[in-house]
């Protein structure tokens, strides 16, 4: 059962993408990703192309839960952009790194997404803020993992946006719903009353031997 997300976000960068940063809600994006780290740690394995601003949200977050990190998140990076790596991929074995390719930077990145979406089966996408990478990481995952839910929240603008206009039939508490948690418990089909396993291995298969129960 595919059951790993893909997290997509960013915060646009105003000289960059200036169309972008004309929609974009920091905060809600910082609010966002917290939120899906908090539903999803211990119960999801997420997995993104590390981005540096939120690479170590996600790990303190999970220092906080007591989940080991490297066994719920993988990171895929590409080796064009080593110079930029933050300091936290020293500590853990759980960044896959990708070629860097001579014809540059867009290259070596799409053989990054590629690797990315081939090497793991996604039950879902979330999409938070962003910039033209993010759109263009929908596209690629739209065609290399059909059968996964997209999930835009369309609340943190940026080009989440691009990528909810590109969708047909987006229920309207993606840009209404500000209590992101429950967003994401809903949308994600992640229960409430799921425990966080500290490795994946300790977690059961069947969903519902996952829940909590009182002790007797």
């Amino acid at each position: 059962m595919a059951e790993a997300i893909f997290l997509s976000a960013g915060v646009p960068d105003p000289r960059r993408g200036p169309e972008f940063a004309a929609t974009a809600d920091t905060v809600a994006i910082n609010a966002a990703v917290s939120a899906l780290a908090y539903v999803a740690l211990g119960r999801r394995r997420l997995i993104w192309g590390g981005h540096p601003a939120i690479t170590p949200m996600i790990l303190v977050m999970s220092e906080g839960m007591g989940v080991d990190y490297a066994e719920w998140v993988t990171l895929y990076q590409s080796e064009f952009f080593q110079d930029e790596f933050p300091e936290d991929n020293e500590r853990f074995r759980n960044v896959v790194l990708t070629e860097k390719l001579e014809h540059g930077r867009d290259a070596s990145l799409q053989l990054m997404r590629e690797r990315m979406f081939k090497e793991n089966d996604f039950a879902a996408a979330v999409f938070i803020g962003g910039m033209g990478g993010i759109v263009a990481e929908y596209e690629m995952f739209s065609k290399l993992q059909p059968s996964a839910k997209v999930l835009p929240v369309t609340s943190t603008g940026g080009a989440a946006l691009d990528v909810a206009a590109k969708l047909s039939n987006l229920p309207p508490d993606f840009q209404d719903q500000r209590d992101y948690v429950a967003l994401f418990h809903e949308h994600l089909n992640i229960s409430v009353k799921e425990e966080r396993f500290r490795v994946p291995g300790d977690q059961p298969v069947v969903v519902e031997e996952r829940f909590w129960r009182p002790a007797h």
